[in-house]
């Protein structure tokens, strides 16, 4: 018997429902739905049979719920104060710290020796993934309700999210600006992991690299590089002159 075999007669038994109503907080009603949404790529490439597809449904499904959220929330606010509110509520590290918090390691399905993934954000992609599987499941009003109750309200905290900053890369711009450093994003290395391009991408001023980052796409692994350089260098602010390195 395969594997998928094997983890659907396992994930289809009362235990694992338990512990997903747990997580969900309802007993679901399409289970192989769950299931597919919880089974990262690592473990089946199958396009049906992997969280990809429903990862992608779940992004835009709570992209949308968070920007109507946030429109309610702040009826005088600009667009460009949504539009940035919105990016801090959604992004990777955001929806993986709650993905966490939440319990979803445990009922992810994913390659536990590739030591890559342990330390990646794939459960803040379950976490949209699952998005998608309650919006086929239940329907957008229902999900809305709970995207709202079991995501936002408890793990988002508005008046923290506003002063929050996470463009580290436009931190770290303005720093550089400041002080007249060159900065550029090097691709310092590219590999195949697991059929996924995983990118190493270093933050390099005057031509010396001083921080580095890995992700699987070199947007994400760029920020990555760019939080620790402003880490590294002490920038408090856009406006800060840190410590001449």
């Amino acid at each position: 018997m395969d594997f998928w075999k094997v983890f659907y007669k396992k994930h289809a038994d009362p235990s694992f429902k338990k512990q997903l109503k747990g997580v969900l907080g309802y007993s679901p009603g399409n289970v192989s739905l769950y299931i597919t949404a919880l089974t990262h790529r690592s473990i089946k490439e199958t396009t049906d049979e992997n969280n990809e597809r429903l990862e992608y449904l779940g992004d835009a499904i709570l992209s949308a719920m968070v920007a109507d959220y946030l429109f309610k929330r702040y009826p005088y606010k600009e667009e460009g104060f949504l539009t940035e509110m919105r990016s801090k509520m959604v992004n990777r590290q955001q929806l993986n710290d709650i993905a966490l918090k939440m319990g979803l390691k445990k009922v992810t399905v994913y390659n536990k020796s590739d030591s890559s993934l342990k330390s990646s954000q794939i459960f803040g992609n379950t976490l949209e993934a699952l998005v998608g599987a309650i919006y086929l499941d239940r329907g957008y009003k229902k999900t809305t309700k709970w995207v709202t109750d079991r995501i936002i309200i408890p793990h988002m905290f508005m008046e923290d999210l506003e002063i929050l900053e996470i463009n580290h890369k436009n931190k770290l711009y303005g720093w550089a600006n400041k002080n007249g450093k060159v900065l550029e994003f090097e691709t310092l290395d590219e590999k195949i992991e697991n059929g996924r391009r995983l990118f190493t991408i270093g933050a390099v001023v005057n031509g010396k690299v001083i921080a580095e980052g890995k992700a699987f796409n070199k947007k994400d692994a760029s920020q990555i590089a760019s939080q620790i350089a402003v880490e590294k260098l002490g920038i408090v602010n856009s406006d800060s002159v840190a410590n001449e390195h």
